[in-house]
């Protein structure tokens, strides 16, 4: 049991790592340094091992990281062996595009059960995935004990429906609405705005880029991204 704190940008990065090991693993690889993850993972070593220490000592000066046994140790952190059903509020163009991909790289995540109020999807099965109505979620949620859902309604909506997951005992919410639900807190919230996203991604693009025709005397510091101005 990890008795520290776990900072919530390190825990953002543990599926990334996870994920990385199991691909050398399967490629028969035995061990890594932090420097090879680095390169993998575009994170920086230094990051990487403070990550790492906040689990106690999972590697050897002069070895690096023993692949298995680190795969292993985080598989059993990140709970890869219990399976998490997953119910999706919302069966339109996202939702299913989501049931197409379903966690497909993932042993440990599957969408158990959709939900809309389309008559023409209630009833259906979409890649293996019941889709029900609207009115039954509260329900389905208690008997399939699902804890975790994916929110991909109409705006006007995802406040409703939000109301309905918390009292169907749900416990997380990933939330892909552009809309900040409001609910206890005892239940998390993710919220994905792809458009948001995109629009970051441009700015970003287009600040760079015209700090790269700045004065050479701007410094950015790659891990905060503030400014500094070499003296």
């Amino acid at each position: 049991m990890v008795e520290k704190k776990i900072p919530k940008a390190t825990a953002r990065r543990l599926p990334l790592y996870y994920r990385y090991l199991r691909f050398l693993h399967e490629a028969g690889k035995s061990r890594v340094s932090s420097a090879k993850l680095s390169e993998a993972v575009k994170v920086d070593s230094a990051t990487i091992r403070r990550d790492f220490s906040y689990f106690g000592a999972l590697g050897k000066r002069g070895y690096g990281y023993d692949v298995e046994a680190l795969m292993n140790f985080f598989s059993k952190t990140l709970n890869q062996d219990r399976l998490t059903n997953v119910a999706l509020i919302g069966v339109g163009n996202l939702g299913q595009a989501l049931l197409n991909y379903n966690f497909r790289r993932s042993n440990n995540t599957r969408i158990s059960a959709g939900f809309d109020v389309n008559e023409e999807l209630i009833g259906t099965v979409h890649q293996g995935v019941p889709v029900y109505h609207i009115d039954e979620m509260v329900h389905q949620l208690d008997l399939q004990q699902i804890d975790v859902a994916i929110l991909t309604v109409p705006s006007n909506i995802a406040q409703e429906m939000a109301n309905k997951l918390v009292e169907g005992g749900v416990k997380g919410i990933m939330n892909f609405t552009p809309i900040r639900v409001n609910v206890p807190d005892t239940v998390r919230v993710h919220n994905v705005d792809l458009t948001n996203e995109l629009q970051t991604l441009i700015y970003f693009i287009n600040y760079y880029q015209e700090l790269d025709e700045a004065d050479d005397s701007v410094i950015i510091d790659e891990e905060t991204g503030e400014l500094f101005v070499e003296e």
